[in-house]
């Protein structure tokens, strides 16, 4: 199945902006962040179609995924 994923901020650095690719059924975010060697640690926020997801989500084809880093500020 197709999708599309987003990386924000400090996650492109050295990879993508954004990219469409095709996974196998039953993907999830954890396939994601392997596939792209990305630790949990380094995606804090998770959008698919707009809305807030987890590492154990479920891909379905057409998701527009968004990863983005922790904020920090001061």
């Amino acid at each position: 199945m197709k999708i599309k994923l987003k990386l924000f901020a400090t996650l492109q650095s050295g990879r993508f902006t954004e990219i469409e690719l095709e996974v196998e059924a039953g993907a999830d975010i954890n396939f994601l962040l392997n596939k792209f060697n990305l630790k949990p640690k380094e995606v804090a926020i998770i959008f698919i179609n707009g809305k807030h997801a987890d590492y154990n989500t479920k891909l379905n084809e057409g998701d527009d995924i968004a990863f983005f880093p922790p904020i920090g500020g001061g």
